[in-house]
């Protein structure tokens, strides 16, 4: 197959391929600058959000205080959601460098920079554009010698974008920056997922590394969410084996006597001491309400439309998902023969659409559904839309197909200009944002997005119209970056200081006010931001209707309490028909009220 590219673009790599040195440090800093700009800049700029990850946060930071880093405690009660990986990295963090929200998404930030690296890595060694370049170069790099100088552009290309589209995301970046378990699966299980592939496709003295790297981190992934870890990846590279005809070699190489060793060695430990800790109550909670009742049941009330996926993956991979259509049909996975045929190492965009198909499979049969389940799909996405960037970037002529997808890219940007000018419109409807539409007015931000993705769709016509549609990825990654810049983090920092602030103050204020044996008592929707800014136990009581019964209970309990500190929504305070004589305010911030109430309680 015959390559062209930019003769710049030619001279700049025929530099790289004299000094390997130059061309890996510049990779070292381009995964540096896109990891940077998904998840480390400002990491903990913005306190916690209920009202997930302070439950993750503040049982990380119970095991720093109680010692205890076999069972999870939120609030004095056990927490058997998860298992305890994420815990375990939050706590290393609190106790390396304080505990602070940037310590609390240390794993998540930590996870997707790995999983850029090693996708990187994958990508420079085995991102052929087209099974064809692998046969071609196969008899070269078995004698040892270099890879022909158009191949060694591709992979680099291949490497480089790849590398970025898995960080670069909208999905990715939102769980990346999140103290919770999400991104770190995805990090273990892909990151499992391609040490296999490099395993799979390597020379033979380096395969057994590669593979053993797959078992460790399978048993991270398992470690970090449960079976789910090890299930997904086995499903996977099945399906795979099975489809390219080498099932039983390839389980011959892995060496699954001795991984399985590895893989125990590091899961049953922690499973084996919780279960003694705790018995079935463990056991119910983990394996039978986590695990097995999420895929056959609606846990949680987190139910979904069976298509509920198909609108989730297209937006949380927004604007590379335009290109997902074209960049699976070009494998032409329906030839199996062909690719039964091809050399191992040709085959990761065979490998990464099976990544795909069957992580997206698994989690639409699942009955309980969220939007970050399908987190550990989208590195796959990402490969293959990098393989077929790297093809585009290195052919002279664009395919109808290609063509296109351009056209579609560029009327998508111009939606999304016309969606984020518009966007201050449909915002306002939670009472926890207030004054949040015109504090996005005030700050311009909704122009700063327009004119972002309003000029991206600008260049790109005008490169689309001179026939270099090929430069439309760039359009696409800077337009994102400065999107996330200019826009993405002005808005979490007005939100943070809308929705979470109030309750940071009134958790410093809430330390200050409490008096000896004094319950505190949070009313409506919990807040578990409380309890890990304020270290203290809060009793949440979600009806309103109960307050007063709450109360009267309060009174008798031992030691006698002389009061109770009662913090809620002020609308919560009234719902709970509560006189402003029956109680003392003592502070309030934003829609909350943080007031003392004398015991015994008296309606």
């Amino acid at each position: 197959m015959k390559f062209k590219v930019d003769r710049s673009i030619a001279t700049q790599f025929q530099q790289w391929q004299t000094q390997p040195t130059l061309a890996w440090m510049l990779a070292v800093l381009w995964i540096a600058l896109v990891t940077s700009v998904a998840f480390w800049l400002h990491l903990g700029s913005i306190g916690l959000v209920d009202e997930t990850e302070p439950l993750f946060a503040e049982a990380a930071r119970q095991m720093t205080v109680t010692g205890d880093w076999i069972t999870p405690y939120f609030n004095d009660a056990t927490r058997f959601d998860k298992p305890p990986l994420v815990y375990w990295i939050m706590a290393i963090a609190y106790k390396t460098v304080g505990v602070n929200e940037w310590s609390a998404r240390f794993p998540s930030a930590l996870a997707g920079t790995f999983l850029s690296a090693l996708g990187f890595y994958t990508l420079r060694r085995f991102g052929f554009s087209r099974p064809a370049t692998a046969i071609e170069v196969e008899p070269v790099t078995a004698k040892g010698e270099p890879l022909p100088s158009s191949v060694d552009r591709q992979l680099w290309l291949s490497a480089w974008i790849g590398a970025a589209l898995i960080v670069l995301n909208p999905q990715t970046i939102v769980w990346g920056r999140t103290g919770v378990s999400d991104m770190l699966l995805s990090g273990c299980m892909s990151g499992a997922l391609l040490a296999f592939f490099c395993g799979y496709a390597q020379k033979a003295q380096t395969k057994s590394r590669w593979y053993l790297a797959f078992y460790v981190l399978s048993a991270l992934a398992v470690l970090t969410k449960g079976p789910v870890g090890v299930v997904l990846p086995g499903l996977i590279i099945l399906a795979f084996l099975l489809y390219v005809g080498n099932l039983r070699s390839v389980l011959g190489e892995m060496k699954l006597v001795r991984g399985g060793l590895l893989f125990v060695a590091i899961t049953l430990p922690w499973y084996v001491l919780v279960t003694l800790a705790n018995g079935e109550a463990f056991i119910d909670s983990f394996f039978g309400y986590h695990n097995l009742e999420r895929f056959t049941q609606v846990v949680n009330h987190h139910s979904a439309p069976w298509f509920f996926y198909f609108l989730v993956v297209p937006v949380a991979f927004v604007p590379w998902s335009v290109y997902l259509p074209v960049a699976i049909a070009r494998l032409q996975f329906w030839q199996r023969q062909i690719w039964k045929s091809q050399p191992r190492s040709s085959q990761l965009g065979l490998f990464a659409l099976v990544w795909f198909v069957i992580v997206f499979a698994f989690f639409t049969i699942a009955v309980t559904k969220l939007p970050s389940y399908t987190i550990p799909l989208l590195p796959a996405a990402a490969i293959l839309v990098a393989l077929f960037w790297s093809e585009q970037m290195t052919r002279s002529r664009t395919t109808r197909a290609a063509q296109i997808s351009h056209i579609v890219n560029i009327v998508f940007l111009l939606i999304l200009a016309g969606v984020a000018y518009y966007s201050p419109h449909w915002l306002g409807d939670d009472p926890e944002l207030p004054n949040f539409p015109e504090m996005i007015r005030a700050a311009k931000i909704e122009i700063w997005a327009s004119a972002i993705w309003g000029t991206a769709a600008i260049v790109g016509l005008i490169l689309l119209l001179r026939r270099q549609g090929r430069w439309l990825w760039t359009v696409n990654l800077i337009g994102f970056m400065a999107f996330m810049l200019f826009t993405i983090m002005p808005t979490a920092a007005i939100m943070d200081a809308q929705r979470q602030l109030p309750l940071r103050q009134l958790s410093q204020t809430l330390v200050a006010a409490q008096q000896p044996n004094e319950p505190i008592v949070m009313i409506g929707f919990g807040k578990p931001t409380i309890v890990f800014y304020s270290h203290r136990h809060v009793d949440f009581i979600p009806d309103p209707d109960d307050v007063k019964k709450e109360l009267v209970a309060l009174g008798k309990t031992s030691p006698n309490p002389s009061s109770v500190l009662l913090l809620g929504r002020d609308v919560k305070l009234r719902e709970a028909k509560l006189k402003p004589s029956q109680y003392e305010l003592i502070s309030e911030e934003s829609i909350y009220r943080l007031v003392r109430i004398k015991l015994p309680f008296r309606s």
